[in-house]
């Protein structure tokens, strides 16, 4: 109930002074919590890192047994669903995936003896390590890499085994991609369409544009153009390179 004698006007400019008292005071206590338990803080996010990486390590596992038992198609599958990524096998039009949650049949097993024909691992977790679990697929047309936070060059070289039948590559968004890993690429030769599109850490875009073009002439390449990283005096010359 509102207290008696004050208007409609001097009530909410009370509640928001007080509300931000609370808050400043809730703050300077955090603080000081902080200034006085500092192992104990670097212990917690010692820890948390570890644990970032443990899990990483193990979304990341060789599924060695899964593959042994029932091939390279399966375990890439097995994998790739984990991953809470998208498979298609060779012949198909239907995608396996999981739901929201996460969840996915083993409907995918009926395939177990079919090529896979597309992967989709954007915006997973896969790593270097990863991609032991897929590299064996020797009938991969297309593979989604846009947006994994931990594919690097390193991962990129490992990509040469796809040399003979990959024909769609995405590395839209991959925040460690440079153009140490793009020069690795050149072994795909089989490449129609590249998208590199927001690639933050590749310095000389334009420069790095020519040089992919100059050694996969088949394939389309989106996402970067001659003029990306030039000063702006320089585009007008660059422009009359289309």
């Amino acid at each position: 109930m509102a207290a008696p004698g004050l208007s409609s006007r001097v009530l909410p400019a009370i509640r928001r002074y007080t509300t931000s008292s609370a808050s400043s005071d809730t703050k300077e206590k955090v603080l000081q919590y902080l200034k006085n338990n500092v192992p104990a803080v670097q212990t917690m996010m010692k820890w948390s890192s570890n644990f970032k990486l443990f899990t990483l390590k193990v979304k990341n596992k060789h599924y060695f047994q899964t593959e042994s038992m029932y091939g390279k198609n399966a375990a890439a599958a097995y994998y790739t669903l984990e991953q809470r990524g998208g498979v298609r096998f060779k012949g198909q039009s239907e995608w396996f995936r999981p739901n929201e949650k996460g969840r996915y049949t083993w409907d995918f097993m009926q395939h177990k003896d079919v090529p896979i024909e597309s992967l989709d691992l954007s915006g997973t977790m896969v790593t270097y390590m990863g991609l032991t679990n897929i590299d064996g697929l020797q009938e991969l047309r297309e593979l989604n890499l846009s947006r994994c936070h931990y594919i690097d060059d390193w991962a990129l070289g490992r990509l040469h085994v796809f040399k003979d039948s990959l024909e769609v590559l995405s590395l839209a968004g991959c925040p460690q991609v440079t153009e140490r890993g793009l020069a690795t690429l050149h072994h795909l030769q089989n490449l129609k369409y590249l998208d590199l599109s927001d690639l933050p850490s590749v310095n000389n875009k334009g420069l790095v544009l020519i040089l992919l073009e100059e050694v996969l002439p088949a394939c389309k390449i989106v996402g970067i153009a001659y003029t990306d990283g030039l000063q702006a005096e320089d585009a007008p010359a660059a422009e009359s390179m289309k």
